[in-house]
């Protein structure tokens, strides 16, 4: 069961992080238009690796929330857990909290670079190592995607609401997959050929495919971790979780079992299956299971 810590108000902090969240977007919308002048760019760029960049749009959004929390909330026993720490050792993260805030300052590094609209920003609060309150904004689109751990809605940047829900049933063959963009993975590309999936959708950052599966967009989207490859981590499930959780979707490993945080670097691994309805997930789960097993996809024992 959720709680939040003694002398937190539910209303005051989802108020707080909205208007937190909108000082974000404002960042990384001002630097996504510099990043179109190559003369720019090169100062925006912090580091140079292809497979892991920083931005300094990163660097500003870590900052701004970090400081914001910490200033609202001083008195609170709670811990930050951001991407940007853990990537540059400025902070050896210790939990010693019930309560830990996760954050992703810019889920899409790589598509932000590139121009495209499909990069986030998560932050999540977790109770117990599972993600309750989340917020995915989405600054090309104008959407804030909370959860207050009971319902999901989107926030419009000229403050209108919508209410969200995920209620489709669709088999699996009629279910639209998104994908992702810039990480090419040959063995989920035979899966979802495998599959007949009635549609691919690609886009980048792990938010925007959650959103798009809220949206009714998409229905499925299949996070396939190989050995001695990339894998994503706490900070991109957390918010992402929270939101289609509480929409009434679902998100688990391909056995339905839960995703945990905390673990060793913080790795979600292995294949992780997240569906537009809870109701049919365990279904959906089982039977892209039983594809793999057929044709030797996926070393289960590795």
């Amino acid at each position: 069961m959720f709680k939040l810590p003694i002398g937190v108000d539910i209303n005051n902090l989802i108020d707080d992080l909205r208007f937190f969240s909108w000082e974000a977007s404002d960042i990384l919308l001002h630097y996504s238009k510099r990043l179109k002048n190559q003369e720019y760019s090169k100062e925006i760029i912090k580091t140079k690796s292809k497979l892991e960049p920083v931005t300094i749009a990163d660097i500003e959004v870590n900052d701004l929330i970090i400081k914001r929390i910490n200033k609202n909330y001083k008195e609170v026993a709670w811990n930050i857990l951001s991407e940007e720490n853990v990537k540059t050792g400025d902070d050896i993260f210790v939990a010693n909290s019930q309560w830990i805030w996760i954050l992703d300052p810019l889920d899409g590094t790589k598509d932000f670079i590139q121009g495209t609209e499909n990069y986030a920003m998560h932050l999540a609060l977790n109770y117990d190592k599972k993600p309750y309150i989340g917020l995915v904004l989405i600054p090309e689109k104008g959407e804030l995607w909370i959860t207050d751990s009971k319902d999901t809605w989107c926030e419009k940047k000229d403050g209108s609401i919508r209410k969200a829900s995920c209620k489709d049933q669709k088999t699996l063959q009629e279910m639209t997959i998104v994908t992702s963009k810039n990480h090419k993975n040959p063995t989920l590309n035979k899966l979802i050929n495998k599959v007949r999936f009635s549609k691919v959708n690609v886009m980048g950052s792990i938010g925007c495919k959650i959103a798009s599966i809220i949206r009714g967009e998409s229905d499925i989207y299949i996070s396939l971790s190989l050995p001695g490859k990339s894998f994503p981590r706490d900070w991109d499930f957390a918010a992402p979780e929270a939101i289609l959780r509480a929409a009434g979707g679902a998100i688990t490993n391909v056995d339905n079992e839960e995703l945990s945080y905390g673990k060793a670097s913080y790795k979600q691994d292995g294949i992780i299956i997240a569906s537009s309805n809870k109701q049919t997930h365990q279904e959906i789960c089982l039977q892209i299971k039983e594809i793999i097993m057929k044709n030797d996809l996926y070393n289960f024992d590795s």
